[in-house]
């Protein structure tokens, strides 16, 4: 095509990869959804750069592996060090918003920035050239506050009163983003990024239950499984909503639309068959949901085994928006355009991981896996066994010795792990088996 795309890239938080019925998922919370995989296209083997939220983010924004940053070692980046100058994006790194803004694009942020605070640190600062949400790691859907008690929606640096539903704020703020961008006649850039299904674990009638929680969004003696269900409808709602309002413009043809998760899901969330979560490298911590639409290029009911992971979208983005910029900084993540024109593509890749908590490593290469937790190593093959259930290290030794390598070569080309970095466990087994 030759004109430049739309793109919104929608991003929840601790959604856990069979949550949706079109992975699997046991309640019929997500219609908008499911309808736009069956309009578009399906990844089964797409991963977070993290099972934690800010690094995750950092690797989205950069298109490059997290650990280059100071601000991604925390995990999450939470408490004191969310203030420093030194834990948060540079301002003065390229970020997909900025390349996309020299391309032509009209750029905003509505929900989680999560990558540093004021005044050192900003959407502002990195390339969107609007910004309406939170600055931190999450807040009450109803009072806007953060787990330190204080308010924390904004718009622009200035701050917002308002008490409406989060997510039905950020849906509607997104709708409104889309028809001013369209009315200016450029192609936009939108950044959605939700809250939802992340805790305190509120639906929209829970406005009385939000007073109570104010610096007690952690919200560890509540939640249900029903609640969180219509969490994560009412997050498929709004985006129902935006793919409603892309039609009724006549931009539905040509935008770009991404749908996936920061990370594995949390307490309440569903992963089968996969083990593990937040904080985790086992497959339910990293393996996300990515559905993507774009009916003026991506065949509709398509399903693919390409492993991607979240930085691929940097790349991805700008050859779709025919952006050539010229990089200071070489990307990590690699263009997947091929795959969304054809399913059928698969190409072999290896991507890595690494986490302070547990002191955790993982590599993946094809179908094969290497795991290391707290010293101890595991070797899987996930095409027989996504459950990590059947340890092969013992029965394929020089597997194990050539994949341990690979990802030993991988790590020696980064920054070691900080050895002041901070692991916040939002509960621990005195809270719950």
């Amino acid at each position: 095509m030759s004109a430049q795309p739309n793109i919104i890239f929608i991003l929840a938080d601790d959604l856990g990869f069979a949550d949706l019925g079109c992975y699997g998922g046991r309640a019929p919370v997500s219609p908008h959804l499911d309808q736009m995989a069956s309009e578009g296209l399906r990844f089964t083997q797409g991963y977070s750069n993290s099972p934690v939220c800010s690094p995750t983010r950092f690797a989205l924004m950069t298109g490059r592996y997290q650990y280059h940053f100071r601000g991604a070692a925390d995990e999450p980046l939470h408490g004191p060090n969310a203030t420093r100058s030194t834990h948060g994006l540079p301002p003065s790194h390229q970020t997909l918003p900025s390349l996309l803004r020299e391309a032509g694009y009209r750029t905003g942020l509505i929900g989680k920035w999560h990558l540093g605070h004021e005044p050192h640190f900003g959407p502002l600062k990195s390339g969107y050239d609007e910004h309406f949400g939170l600055m931190s790691g999450g807040i009450d859907y109803f009072t806007h506050t953060a787990p330190n008690g204080k308010k924390d929606l904004w718009h622009n640096g200035t701050p917002v009163d308002d008490d409406t539903y989060l997510t039905d704020l950020l849906s509607d703020r997104s709708v409104d983003f889309i028809q001013r961008s369209v009315g200016q006649g450029l192609p936009f850039f939108l950044s959605l990024h939700y809250t939802a299904p992340h805790w305190p674990w509120e639906t929209r009638e829970d406005h009385e239950l939000a007073k109570t929680l104010v610096g007690k969004t952690f919200h560890l003696d509540g939640g249900s499984v029903e609640t969180y269900h219509r969490m994560i409808h009412h997050m498929d709602e709004g985006i129902g909503k935006i793919m409603a309002e892309l039609k009724r413009l006549g931009q539905d043809e040509n935008t770009l639309v991404v749908f996936t998760s920061d990370n594995g899901g949390e307490r309440f969330s569903d992963s089968w068959p996969l083990v593990g979560g937040k904080m985790d490298l086992t497959e339910g911590g990293i393996r996300v949901p990515y559905i993507v639409r774009w009916p003026a290029v991506i065949a509709a009911g398509g399903v693919s085994e390409q492993l991607i992971i979240t930085m691929d979208w940097v790349p991805t983005l700008l050859e779709a928006a025919q952006a050539r910029p010229q990089l200071v900084h070489p990307l990590d993540g690699v263009s997947i355009l091929p795959h969304l024109r054809d399913a059928s593509l698969v190409q072999e890749r290896q991507l890595c991981w690494r986490m302070s908590h547990r002191q955790q490593r993982a590599l993946r290469c094809g179908r094969w896996k290497y795991l290391r937790v707290d010293g101890n190593e595991y070797l899987f093959n996930l095409e027989a066994d996504a459950r990590e259930r059947a340890n092969q290290m013992y029965r394929d030794p020089d597997r194990l010795a050539d994949l341990r390598s690979r990802f030993e070569q991988w790590e020696a080309g980064l920054p070691p792990i900080p050895e002041d970095v901070s692991v916040t466990l939002v509960y621990t087994e005195k809270d719950m088996p």
